[in-house]
């Protein structure tokens, strides 16, 4: 029950993306790598302004640590955060191409699919050990994910980029500790910023003059960038980066509602079955965590009855 607070985290990170598609579908005439420029500037903005603000003591701090560390690590940490910050970059251009441009079915199939590459990776490069019924979850998503394939292997093909670059991310990042998890997030998205301001005058558009996207930039910003990274990253501090993986298919089951209700795309009954199947291999995945929670309530229930 130590590791409630890491779920709660993790649920509500990927709650929140799943609406994402709210804010960016409104935006979605201008080009991906203007959203993707405003986007990224505006966090680094708002996250260097909050962390030089409030968090300057937590900056000397990292500083210090880092300096105290041996050169592998030195090294070690270095690398985790410059890559950290590459996968983002990444996965943020690739999913809002294939929103805006591919359909919201294929973003929605991408974040069936890391869960499955985060649990592989994780189990690969990192020896996180799985469980018979967490293996059955696994296989449960697979199957899921090769029926949404066989309905549209274009969109499988998107999907896989999308989600290799997020689950490289998590791996990277479940073993990037000993800094504060604000200031390892201001230094991702502000690396991202500063290698993304050359392109900026060379392959942006006309400056945007309508509020409403200056509106969408800084609610995705604020909303579906900072707030749920945080969350994501302080949930890697406490469960396995396959457990946080495996939460991410709460964010394209909301997506997969949205398009379906929302913006009436097409789904046949394949691909009803096989989100099913995924949603029913997310409650598999952690039942031991379900059925411990359902434990406590009863005794809690129990005791107050008692008292």
């Amino acid at each position: 029950m130590k590791t409630t607070k890491y779920y709660i985290a993790a649920i509500t990170c990927f709650v929140i993306w799943g609406f994402f598609s709210l804010v960016l579908k409104p935006i979605h005439d201008y080009a991906s790598l203007d959203i993707l420029f405003y986007r990224v500037f505006s966090c680094s903005i708002l996250m260097l302004i909050i962390a030089f603000t409030f968090k300057r003591k937590r900056i000397k701090e990292a500083i210090q640590n880092f300096k105290s560390l041996p050169t592998f690590e030195k090294r070690k940490t270095i690398l985790l955060n410059i890559g950290g910050s590459v996968f983002l970059m990444a996965n943020w251009f690739t999913f809002i191409y294939v929103m805006n441009h591919v359909s919201v079915k294929a973003t929605s199939l991408a974040y069936l699919v890391c869960p499955i590459l985060t649990t592989l990776l994780a189990y690969f490069i990192l020896h996180e050990k799985l469980s018979k019924t967490q293996w059955i979850a696994v296989g449960l998503s697979i199957s899921g994910c090769v029926l949404l394939s066989y309905a549209n292997i274009m969109d499988m093909f998107f999907s896989i980029i999308i989600g290799s670059t997020y689950a490289s991310y998590l791996v990277s990042q479940r073993v990037n500790k000993g800094f504060d998890k604000f200031i390892i997030l201001t230094f991702h998205i502000t690396l991202a910023a500063l290698f993304l301001l050359p392109f900026y005058p060379i392959y942006s558009g006309p400056v945007p003059t309508e509020f409403k996207f200056y509106f969408c930039i800084e609610t995705i910003a604020i909303l579906f960038t900072i707030f749920p990274l945080f969350l994501n990253l302080y949930a890697l501090s406490g469960i396995n980066s396959s457990t946080v993986g495996m939460l991410l298919n709460i964010n394209p089951m909301i997506a997969f509602l949205l398009a379906m209700f929302l913006y009436k795309e097409q789904f046949g009954l394949i691909q009803i079955i096989a989100y099913g199947i995924v949603f029913l291999a997310v409650l598999v995945f952690n039942s031991h965590h379900i059925f411990a929670m359902k434990q406590k309530f009863i005794a809690i229930s129990k005791d107050s009855k008692i008292t």
